[in-house]
């Protein structure tokens, strides 16, 4: 491995973190600057849309806003770097609480796989296009579960 390729995969990390902690803190403008201007992102496993950043953003802000606090969290990511241009297929989980029927703390785990065509910009690393993949549900409301 070249050192630039070191490099490439620390900053993809980095970014792919970053990804995370946008959510979790529902800094949307740091959202948004993770993908590239013309990026696609397809969350319809779950039920939710597909569309450009900022139509996720939006779509993201209005289901975080309803959950009393959620985390993400990444693991094994699969990367493959190819010159300004690099897939990966990273593991995913996401714990989000909600209010039950009697407003009791309900806490729903999920698994998912994230698939990402990413790409180098003048700004660094950013995610072209990104695609949920369901793996598994725990806890999920019934809204959810389908």
């Amino acid at each position: 491995m070249t050192p630039q390729e070191t490099i490439d995969r620390i900053e993809i990390q980095d970014l792919l973190t970053r990804y995370c902690h946008a959510i979790d803190r529902q800094d949307w403008r740091e959202f948004e600057r993770l993908f590239a201007r013309n990026a696609m992102l397809d969350y319809a496993a779950f039920g939710g849309p597909v569309g450009n950043r900022a139509e996720i953003a939006a779509y993201l802000k209005q289901v975080t806003s309803a959950m009393r606090g959620t985390q993400h969290t990444i693991s094994t990511s699969l990367l493959i770097v190819d010159g300004d241009a690099a897939t990966a297929r990273t593991a995913g989980q996401v714990m989000m609480v909600s209010a039950n029927e009697t407003s009791d703390d309900r806490v729903c785990f999920v698994g998912l796989w994230y698939r990402d065509l990413l790409v180098r910009t003048e700004c660094g690393w950013r995610i072209q296009s990104r695609m949920q993949e369901r793996s598994w549900m725990h806890n999920a409301p019934p809204v959810a579960a389908l």
